[in-house]
């Protein structure tokens, strides 16, 4: 090494291009949290749709974290841009539990319920260790040990998903034709179906029908369990093998766009907003009213009501 020390600085340099060689690995890899994300709304959502926006986020957080290992690589502060990339990643694992806890209760596929909150909550938690580790240790030189323990976890995290995986049916996970568009049928029973089931079927579809309990607010299946007197997961079970649904919110909104239907061809109610039909019908608000009913019918309420209003 010569007394002016430029062997060390192109080792210095070496180092760098080493980094700089990495850089497209590392920004691809925070990527994937958002990738991440996307599953589990795939997962949990039969009704998720990719769009254009979505790639828009990927490409977002991509492109931060390129930039971002540039300027550590330029300016040597490390803690605080590991600190910044690592929150990013904390916090697209939160969306993705919320999303694992909001829609829970609806699903009516039992193994999915079980097997995909697995999925989600060891991969959240792989992804939450090892952010809170590179958190921790950012600017240390223990780097090593962590990547360690964390190359450790993921492999075991793999095994166990792998092997969940390996157990259920891929219908049980992803729905193999769109169910939003299934006319509401009263029951079609095999022929050896079960006198009890096909007696609960009806006392459901009496309730749905007659008494037009999705209206209620705030409606779970809990409380439709609670007033057939039977246990929720026989309820789920009833709704998701006899009448085909995967979800619980799709069948409540399939019976309440069929009342807002049978309302907006009334003549009698040719002057009622569409606010106040979608209201009755046990929605919320409008957005998700139109939404629910262009992808059932194809078209929006104004222009179902135009269309049934058009002489024959």
């Amino acid at each position: 090494m010569s007394e002016d020390g430029k062997p060390d600085e192109l080792e210095r340099e070496k180092n760098v291009i080493v980094q700089a060689w990495h850089l497209p690995l590392i920004a691809l890899s925070t990527g994937n949290i958002v990738v991440f994300w996307l599953f589990t709304r795939a997962l949990f959502d039969d009704e998720f749709r990719l769009r254009w926006w979505h790639g828009l986020i990927w490409g977002l957080v991509t492109a931060f974290s390129l930039v971002n290992c540039l300027w550590i690589a330029r300016s040597g502060n490390v803690r605080p841009a590991v600190t910044i990339v690592n929150l990013i990643v904390l916090g697209f694992i939160a969306l993705a539990v919320v999303q694992t806890i909001k829609s829970w209760s609806a699903d009516l596929v039992e193994r999915r319920r079980r097997v995909r909150v697995f999925i989600v909550c060891a991969a959240a938690l792989c992804g939450g260790v090892n952010a809170l580790l590179q958190i921790g240790v950012a600017g240390t030189e223990i780097g090593d040990i962590a990547k360690m323990i964390n190359a450790g976890v993921l492999a075991c995290i793999v095994a166990a998903i792998a092997c969940a995986m390996m157990r259920v049916d891929g219908a049980d996970l992803f729905p193999i034709a769109a169910e939003t568009a299934r006319p509401i049928v009263l029951s079609q029973p095999p022929a050896a179906e079960d006198a009890a089931d096909q007696k609960l079927t009806d006392a459901l579809m009496r309730l749905m029908a007659d008494e037009r309990i999705y209206r209620q607010e705030n409606i779970t299946i809990g409380a439709l369990a609670n007033r057939l007197k039977i246990p929720e997961y026989r309820l789920r079970r009833l709704i998701n093998q006899r009448l085909g649904y995967r979800n619980f919110n799709v069948f409540l909104n399939n019976h309440r766009i069929e009342g807002a239907k049978a309302a907006l061809a009334d003549p009698a109610q040719a002057e009622v907003p569409v606010i106040t039909i979608a209201m009755d019908a046990g929605f919320q608000s409008l957005g998700p009213f139109n939404r629910a009913f262009k992808a059932v019918t194809g078209m929006t309420p104004t222009e179902y009501r135009r269309l049934k209003a058009s002489p024959a």
